[in-house]
């Protein structure tokens, strides 16, 4: 008795000093057994923190000043100086290529083309962009795309629609390849029309692939807890969705402040900077690597008619683009966030005052949408191209909420109907809710447009030859990260 006695007291200590989960295999809220289908098969893993999927650098976020930091010569007073705080994200350490897009293009031939050829049509870029009605940029037309000169140069001709459908399949791609490479999923790259690997429909249960070596699952009711199962949201096996910066996340990721911070743990930064680096010249004065020093830190135009210099001195050594890794990297470790291209952000243009926007993770452009159900609540079967179905919320679907009262808030305090603001578009205005912000400079544009708080806006559904775009990650979990994501490489998880 007495033995038993100081058992019950060690276990309840045991379980009294345990405010985790899977630390000690028992739930701190109830006393029972996780991972057991005696004690009802509830699950828990420890989790290392979230990989760093491929292209990706590590955004540490942080409070700055969002806004222009220069004259304002187009007297547009369109982006206010204000202070926002980003939380951690990731971002592609370079913009997308021509090789990232050309493979983009060869999967989607492959998997529709036979059946739905416009799905192909809809995602090639327009090249017809290189036209100049007085310049012979014909080979740019033909070649800029395909040919193996340009391989690791930034795409152009593609257009906000199509920079996000590249994301999401590229969501696909990487999550696809997690469960082969932990061994869930065999690889199967015949994969044709509704029958081809997406995310969302896997965790609905809605697409089961090639299965491998299925995860035990541990529910009594699924052969005495002896079951199988797929991979759950649950398991932090899947990244979150590739997706284009937010403005606010694009605009932090330039400025790069964290090379400023004096020492770790302190908030003095005293610089202000108008670039992606320290300083005004537009040369490195004399950086930590002699690779850099003197060469310049951007693809620019310097002036009328000069896009490279002089023979045998050419200044950025580009007269279009140039390759994603020609320049210095900022501090965040991420190339080219001024000039060779601008870049597409999520956000819909307005112009910007301290009243328009939150000062946390700020955005506008938010559309609310749900999945569409059938008359069980359940997702309706996914469509002809594999994909979830979604539909708009309504905003009668929204009058109880607290946090918001209809599903488009696009136009909220700016040209909403409790606004004075009115954009006639087409008549006085460019203005309207299918026109986006892009940021940056490109390889032809001035030097005022390197300053990441300047800000440009075009239509969706449009495309130029100095408009590219990178994509970008949510980040979960503390906002310094993870020795995870730290210390490990994409391709270093661990089976379970």
């Amino acid at each position: 008795m007495k033995v038993n006695f100081i058992y019950a007291l060690l276990a309840i200590a045991l379980l009294a000093s345990s405010c985790g989960s899977s630390d000690t295999g028992l739930s701190s809220s109830t006393g029972w057994r996780y991972n057991d289908p005696k004690w009802g098969g509830f699950e828990t893993h420890p989790y290392a923190g979230q990989e760093t999927g491929p292209g990706l650098v590590f955004i540490e976020g942080g409070t700055f000043k969002m806004g222009a930091v220069e004259q304002d010569i187009t007297v547009d007073y369109n982006n206010i100086s204000r202070r926002i705080t980003v939380p951690s994200f990731y971002m592609d350490e370079c913009e997308v290529t021509n090789e990232n897009y050309l493979e983009y293009l060869y999967w989607i031939m492959r998997t529709f083309n036979g059946t739905y050829p416009e799905v192909l049509r809809k995602a090639l870029p327009d090249t017809l962009v290189w036209r100049d009605k007085l310049a012979y940029n014909e080979p740019f037309v033909d070649n800029y795309l395909r040919h193996p000169a340009f391989r690791q140069y930034p795409v152009v001709g593609v257009n906000w629609l199509q920079a996000n459908d590249f994301c999401r399949w590229r969501t696909d791609r990487v999550n696809e390849m997690i469960l082969v490479r932990n061994g869930i999923l065999n690889l199967n790259p015949v994969q044709k029309d509704a029958d081809n690997f997406n995310t969302e429909a896997y965790l609905l249960g809605q697409y089961a692939g090639n299965v491998k070596r299925p995860l035990n699952d541990y529910n009594p009711d699924n052969n005495n807890g002896h079951g199988q199962r797929s991979v759950k949201l649950e398991d932090g096996m899947l990244l979150p969705d590739y997706r284009l910066p937010t403005e606010a996340e694009w605009e932090y990721a330039a400025l790069s402040n964290i090379g400023n911070n004096p020492a770790k743990g302190e908030e003095n930064n005293l610089h202000a900077k108008i670039y992606t680096w320290n300083g005004y010249s537009l040369r490195d004065p004399g950086s930590v690597s002699q690779q850099w020093h003197g060469a310049m830190l951007a693809n620019y135009k310097r002036g009328a008619g000069d896009n490279m210099g002089v023979a045998g001195g050419l200044n950025d050594n580009a007269d279009i683009t140039a390759p994603v890794k020609s320049y210095m990297p900022n501090d965040f470790g991420l190339y080219n966030m001024a000039g060779n291209v601008s870049e597409w952000v999520m956000d819909v243009y307005r112009p910007m005052s301290p009243m328009d926007v939150t000062d946390y993770n700020a955005y506008r452009g938010n559309v609310y949408k749900t999945k569409t159900l059938d008359e069980e609540l359940k997702p309706v079967e996914k469509d002809s191209l594999g994909r979830i179905i979604y539909r708009e919320l309504k905003d009668s679907e929204a009058l109880a909420r607290r946090n918001y009262k209809k599903g488009d808030n696009i136009d909220m305090y700016d040209a909403d109907k409790e606004s004075e603001v009115r954009y006639d578009y087409g008549v006085s205005s460019l203005i309207n809710n299918h026109v986006r912000v892009y940021k940056g400079g490109s390889w032809n544009d001035r030097a005022y447009y390197l300053a990441p708080g300047t800000r440009r806006f075009l239509e969706e559904d449009q495309a130029t030859s100095t408009l590219g775009f990178r994509c970008a990650m949510t980040h979960f979990g503390a906002p310094e990260g993870s020795q995870f994501q730290a210390g490990k490489s994409f391709r270093s998880g661990k089976k379970r």
